[in-house]
C-alpha cells in the first residue's frame, strides 16, 4: 500500500532509507525497495561514485506531493488504545487502510506493537506475542482473543503484560529483547517485507527482538564522494545530463554543437562540448574504483588546488601560506570556498552497521539488479591541512604509539570474534591521531565561526602515502555555504584555531579518569576518549565516533608519558 508521510531527500537515505522504518502520526511504515520507486527522479552527477559502486546512474530520491516513494505497513500487529486488543490491522479495523479499532465502541487509534525482530542479516518480521504468551500449542478449538495490558507504573517491558481468553497465565514481555529469548521458537522466518512477501531467504540467524524505534533497527550503507575537476566542472554536469544525446558519435555533428551553444543562456562554446564529449566518451568505464582510489583522487586533487575560473565550478580550492606558529607536521592548508558532495545509499544493515559490499548482513535495497542508486548532492565549503607523512610514520613506530594501538588491535579482534566476523579492521595508529585531531578542530570550528557542530563534518585521507583531513560543510540548509568556515583557512585564524584547540582538549573536565582510560566508547574501540572532550554529533564522524584516542595527542601521566603525544611540544 502507499500512504503519504512527507520526509526530505536526505532522511531517505539517513534515517528513513529503504528498508528502515518511517514513523507517521499513530502508525508506522517502512520504506519499500527501488522496484517500487518511480524511476523519473533527477540524475545527480557523479561518474566516479557511480562506477565504484557499480552503477551507471546516480538518482536524486522523489520530493513532494506525488507519493513517489511507496511504503507498506509494519509492522502488521497493533494494539487498540482503548480496549488493548492484539491483532494486524485487518484483524481489528477491517480494512487494511483505516487504523481504527473496529472491536469496540470507542473505534479508538490502533498503534504499532512495540517490540519487532530482526536478525544481523537484515530480515525482519512481526514480534511472535502468540508464542511469546503460550511457549507451545493451546488445546484445539480454543478461542484466543490476545489483549496486551499495560500496568503503567514504568515504562519498562515489565509492566507490559500479555493475557488470553483461553485462560493461559499471563506473561509480561520482560527478557524478551535478550540475546537468546526467541531461540525456543525456530530460527529466522528469513523476511524481507521491503522487497515483498514472496522475496524471503533461508536464514540460520537466532532471531532478536528490539523495540520498534531503537537505533540499530536500520543502518544506513552510505558512500560518498568530493566532486573534483573534471567531474566538479558545469560542463562535465551538462553533457552528462544529456549523454542519450551525445552516445551516438555519429549523432553528434558540427550542427548540434552549434545549436547547444547558441541557445538563450547558454555557458558553454563549441570547443568545450566537444572536448568534454570526447573525455567522458574516452573514460575507461572498466577500471575498478573502490573507495580508496577515491580518496586518493580527491586528496591529490586538494593538494593541487583550483582557482575559479568563473564557469561556476563546484571545486574551489586555495593555497594558503604557512603561519610560523603553526605545528610543523602541518605541511599544507587549503581554503575550500566552494564544494559538492555526492551521498549514494547502496545498502542497509540492522543490529551492526555493514558497510562492505560484498558481506552477505548487507541487505539489497532491490530485487533484482538496478543500473541506479538513490543519491543526495549538497554543496559546502571547508578547510584542508596535509600532514608530514615520513614524520607520522617515525612517529608511528615509537612504543609508545605501538603501545596504544595494540589497545585498540586487541579490542577490534574481541568485536569480531563476538559478531562472528572473519576479519577484524586493522588499527592504523596515524588514522586514529589524525581522526582524534578533525574532532578537535570541528569543535574548536564550531566555536570560532559560529557553526553548529552538527553541521561541520569530517573526511579522512590516510593511509601509507597520504596524510590530511577535512572539515567542511555539507549541509542542505542556509549552514551549508555561508563562508565562515572557509574563512578559518586564513593563515592566523587557522594557526590560532589549533593552537587554542589543542590547549582546551589537552585537559578534559573527567581526567584523570579520560586521559587514563584503557578502554572505552562502543566495544572499547576508544581510549582516552569520552562526551566532555572529543566525542561529536554521529553526523559529523565518518567512524561513528570510535578509534579515537586523545592520549595520541597530549600523551599521558601514565609511567610518564606527557611529551609521546604528536602535539606535546607545542606550546599550548
Amino acid at each position: 500500500m502507499t500512504a503519504n508521510p512527507r520526509a526530505r531527500r536526505t532522511q531517505l537515505l539517513s534515517t528513513y532509507g529503504i528498508g528502515g522504518l518511517f514513523p507517521s502520526e499513530t502508525t508506522s511504515f517502512m520504506i519499500a525497495g527501488l522496484d517500487e520507486w518511480r524511476a523519473e527522479s533527477p540524475l545527480v552527477s557523479e561518474p566516479r561514485l557511480a562506477r565504484s559502486l557499480g552503477v551507471l546512474q546516480l538518482k536524486s530520491p522523489p520530493a513532494g506531493s506525488k507519493r513517489d516513494v511507496p511504503v507498506i505497513r509494519f509492522p502488521e500487529v497493533q494494539i487498540c488504545t482503548s480496549c488493548r486488543r492484539i491483532g494486524t490491522i485487518f484483524d481489528l479495523s477491517r480494512d487494511w487502510n483505516v487504523a481504527k479499532c473496529a472491536q469496540c465502541e470507542a473505534k479508538a487509534d490502533l498503534t504499532p506493537f512495540r517490540l519487532i525482530v530482526t536478525c544481523r542479516r537484515g530480515h525482519i518480521k512481526d514480534f511472535p506475542y502468540y508464542e511469546w504468551l503460550h511457549k507451545g500449542t493451546p488445546g484445539a478449538g480454543v478461542k484466543h482473543e490476545m489483549r496486551l495490558k499495560a500496568l503503567g507504573r514504568t515504562s519498562s517491558l515489565a509492566d507490559l503484560v500479555l493475557q488470553c481468553s483461553c485462560g493461559v497465565t499471563p506473561r509480561s514481555l520482560d527478557g524478551a529483547t535478550t540475546l537468546k529469548a526467541l531461540a525456543p521458537f525456530g530460527k529466522c522466518s528469513g523476511a524481507r517485507p521491503w522487497l515483498g512477501p514472496e522475496y524471503t531467504q533461508e536464514c540460520a540467524e537466532i532471531p532478536q527482538a528490539v523495540q520498534r524505534g531503537a537505533s540499530n533497527v536500520w543502518f544506513p550503507a552510505v558512500r560518498s564522494a568530493i566532486s573534483i575537476p573534471p567531474y566538479s566542472e558545469a560542463v562535465a554536469k551538462f553533457v552528462k545530463r544529456h549523454w542519450k544525446f551525445f552516445e551516438d558519435p555519429e549523432a553528434v555533428n558540427a550542427r548540434l554543437l552549434e545549436n547547444l551553444a547558441s541557445e538563450p543562456g547558454a555557458k558553454f562554446t563549441v570547443a568545450e562540448l566537444a572536448s568534454e564529449i570526447e573525455r567522458q566518451r574516452g573514460e575507461d568505464s572498466g577500471v575498478e574504483i573502490d573507495e580508496e582510489m577515491l580518496r586518493r583522487q580527491e586528496y591529490e586533487a586538494l593538494l593541487a588546488g583550483f582557482e575559479d575560473d568563473g564557469k561556476t565550478s563546484d571545486f574551489v580550492c586555495l593555497k594558503q601560506e604557512l603561519d610560523p606558529d603553526l605545528p610543523s607536521l602541518v605541511t599544507e592548508v587549503r581554503k575550500v570556498t566552494r564544494l559538492r558532495e555526492i551521498r549514494a545509499l547502496f545498502g542497509f544493515s540492522r543490529l551492526d552497521g555493514v558497510t562492505d559490499l560484498s558481506s552477505d548482513a548487507l541487505c539489497a535495497l532491490s530485487h533484482t539488479q538496478k543500473n541506479w542508486l538513490p543519491a543526495i548532492e549538497v554543496i559546502g565549503e571547508g578547510v584542508f591541512a596535509a600532514f608530514d607523512r615520513a614524520a607520522l610514520a617515525e612517529w608511528a613506530e615509537r612504543p609508545f604509539a605501538q603501545d596504544r594501538r595494540t589497545r585498540l588491535q586487541n579490542a577490534a579482534n574481541r568485536r569480531a570474534e563476538e559478531f562472528g566476523r572473519i576479519e577484524a579492521p586493522q588499527v592504523d595508529i596515524v588514522k586514529v591521531a589524525l581522526h582524534t585531531l578533525a574532532h578537535v578542530i570541528i569543535d574548536q570550528f564550531s566555536l570560532d565561526a559560529g557553526y553548529p557542530a552538527a553541521s561541520l563534518r569530517e573526511r579522512l585521507f590516510v593511509d601509507e602515502n597520504m596524510a590530511g583531513i577535512l572539515i567542511y560543510t555539507a549541509s542542505s540548509d542556509s549552514a551549508g555555504s555561508l563562508g565562515g568556515v572557509a574563512s578559518q583557512a586564513d593563515p592566523e585564524r587557522f594557526a590560532d584555531a589549533m593552537r587554542e584547540g589543542l590547549t582546551r582538549l589537552s585537559w578534559c573536565s573527567a581526567d584523570p579518569v579520560c586521559i587514563e582510560a584503557t578502554g572505552s566508547g562502543v566495544d572499547a574501540l576508544n581510549l582516552a576518549a569520552c562526551h566532555a572532550c572529543v566525542l561529536v554529533p554521529e553526523t559529523s564522524c565518518e567512524l561513528n565516533n570510535v578509534f579515537l584516542d586523545r592520549a595520541l595527542l597530549f600523551g599521558t601521566p601514565v609511567d610518564n608519558q606527557e611529551s609521546e603525544g604528536l602535539f606535546s611540544d607545542y606550546p599550548r
